[in-house]
């Protein structure tokens, strides 16, 4: 989800911050009436900004989130919702575009000290940090809260496990609901309550990215009920929720013991906050072009409404369409037969017609063909075509030469889906129809997005017994680099019995090394040529087929104010400090 230079903004004054990128309005008008500030508007500056308060904002979701729990959660738009009530170590800049990758102190008072190498890193709390019910939030609590979230995967397995895999001694502990011991994790120091210290097994260079994640976000240990502290969690943000019905409905309102000294980036500008769970993807855009609400998942408005923004100026001006860092893919389980042999992956490959897939997702305005895993806007990305093909159309005779090579005149396998992503559905069924014109009979399973890597797709051991050969995914950055890209898609230590996101199950020595090499490796040159041969790789053995390189398009809802597309979560509208003009 992230990349650039740390920039401190704690001088910057919110006002100043949003009217120095208040974009200007056109003669355009949206469903409403109101004018619109332009295509691509929010991609380039702060659109209607605002320092005015009250109202309410709402968001819908076609599904439900993996979980609201900070600590359990892998979403994008997750990870950008949480910040309003579960502040990480560091956080982004809400500002536009690739400037939305600049990286930020949010809890911790500056940047990470590396010492050791970049085997240690220091963090240093801001001052007067309170939880909504006033008491103190410590460096403790932070250490907890990367305690609960990365050692406790039979209780809280959603997000991904990277301190699990760097902190010395990560292997071995527990988890703090098994390790009953006061001291914890030895390797997490907390030598008074606003210092915390990371103890790594190897350099890691790109610390800072990692710790803004929602995981860092301070848990209190006393307030904690494992996998349902989701009912009732404990607000360090602007916001606290004031109701939350499983499946259904959320609603936030204001924390009254947050305060702006400790907070130079939110504003708390609306009364309240509501999010509308299972709401129809069609009913979310009529919402939306109405003015009343957001698209909480960020993935951009359905065919049909595409169709009708794009015919019209007046519409169009009223729409963002860019890249996120993010890959459309489908993952071939190379644990589930014959897609153990990689020439049967290798047949895949040449199989697909891409065109018709890029087609069925709406076309180039929602996604450019893609040849490689690092899409062109992650560091480490290199042009290359491993399965060339005639107008990335696929080629029969060279996906029936891979069968026969892996000894197969024909293939019988599932593909899986989410059911709530109309898009989703229609690239796999394009992608079946070409993978029958070769002998590979592939059978649609679909299931809910909310469950698809608790449940389904992202437990190997469900794939592999329902012949879930095939998968289809997308893919956002951890953070805008070839690491914060390929980590939990490729290596095998991210493997995971449930909430697993390397759903190719691809466990290549060469990978994982390189991987570990890169982190620890100063040079960013360097490093991103690494990553560079991580996806030739990967490529080269198959592990998944690269689809389109995603571009979201979003409708811009005209009664809310401080709108801007960031980088930092793949395209979304940053939703720190998105307030209402009703």
């Amino acid at each position: 989800m992230r990349r650039s230079a740390l920039a401190a903004v704690a001088a910057i004054g919110a006002a100043t911050l949003l009217m120095a990128g208040c974009s200007k309005a056109d003669d355009s008008k949206s469903d409403n009436g109101t004018k619109a500030a332009g295509a691509n508007a929010a991609t380039k500056d702060v659109v209607n900004a605002s320092t005015h308060k009250g109202g309410t904002v709402t968001y819908e979701l076609s599904d439900v989130p993996d979980s609201f729990d900070p600590g359990n959660t892998y979403y994008a738009y997750m990870y950008n919702f949480s910040r309003l009530y579960a502040r990480p170590l560091m956080t982004f800049e809400p500002a536009a575009g690739s400037k939305g990758n600049t990286l930020v102190p949010d809890l911790a008072a500056s940047k990470g000290v590396s010492s050791d190498g970049g085997k240690t890193w220091t963090y240093k709390l801001r001052s007067g940090l309170k939880y909504q019910d006033g008491t103190a939030i410590t460096s403790k609590d932070v250490k907890y809260a990367v305690e609960r979230s990365n050692f406790a995967r039979d209780v809280l397995s959603l997000g991904p496990n990277y301190f699990q895999q760097f902190l010395v001694g990560g292997k071995d502990y527990k988890g703090p609901y098994k390790d009953k011991s006061a001291e914890g994790l030895k390797s997490i120091a907390t030598p008074d309550d606003t210092t915390i210290v990371f103890h790594l097994n190897t350099a890691f260079q790109e610390f800072d990215y990692l710790v803004a994640a929602p995981q860092t976000a301070p848990v209190p240990q006393a307030k904690d009920t494992g996998v349902d502290y989701v009912k009732n969690i404990v607000s360090s943000g602007s916001y606290q929720f004031s109701s939350y019905e499983d499946g259904k409905s959320a609603t936030l309102v204001r924390n009254k013991n947050w305060d702006p000294k400790t907070d130079p980036l939110r504003k708390q500008y609306p009364d309240k906050i509501v999010v509308n769970l299972k709401v129809n993807a069609d009913t979310i855009d009529k919402d939306v072009l109405a003015g009343n609400a957001i698209d909480m998942g960020g993935t951009g408005v359905q065919a049909a409404t595409q169709a009708q923004l794009l015919t019209s100026a007046d519409k169009k001006a009223g729409t963002d369409n860019t890249f996120g860092g993010r890959l459309v893919y489908m993952a071939i389980n190379t644990k589930v037969a014959p897609f153990n042999n990689v020439a049967c992956r290798k047949a895949v490959e040449y199989a697909i017609d891409k065109v018709s897939v890029q087609t069925a997702e709406g076309g180039p305005i929602r996604g450019e063909i893609a040849t490689t895993v690092l899409p062109p806007d992650i560091t480490g990305y290199e042009k290359a075509d491993q399965y060339a093909t005639t107008g990335n159309k696929g080629d029969v005779a060279k996906a029936k030469a891979q069968l026969k090579a892996c000894g197969k005149t024909s293939i019988s396998t599932n593909l899986s889906a989410r059911s709530d992503r109309p898009q989703e559905i229609s690239a796999a069924t394009a992608i079946i129809n070409s993978l029958k014109a070769v002998g590979i009979n592939a059978s649609l399973k679909q299931y809910p997005s909310g469950k698809y890597f608790t449940d389904y797709a992202g437990v190997p051991k469900f794939t592999e017994q329902q012949n879930i050969g095939l998968i289809m995914m997308q893919w956002g950055a951890d953070w805008p680099s070839g690491y914060g890209f390929e980590q939990q898609i490729l290596n095998g230590a991210a493997i995971g019995a449930s909430g697993n996101t390397n759903l190719s199950q691809y466990d290549n020595k060469t990978v994982n090394e390189l991987l570990s090499k890169a982190i620890g490796t100063e040079d960013v040159s360097t490093r991103n040529s690494m990553y560079a041969q991580i996806d030739k790789q990967t490529m080269s053995d198959a592990a998944l087929v690269p689809l389109t390189y995603f571009k979201v398009l979003l409708a811009r809802p005209a009664n809310y104010s401080n709108l801007v597309s960031t980088a930092a979560f793949s395209g979304q509208y940053d939703y720190l400090n998105i307030g209402t003009t009703k």
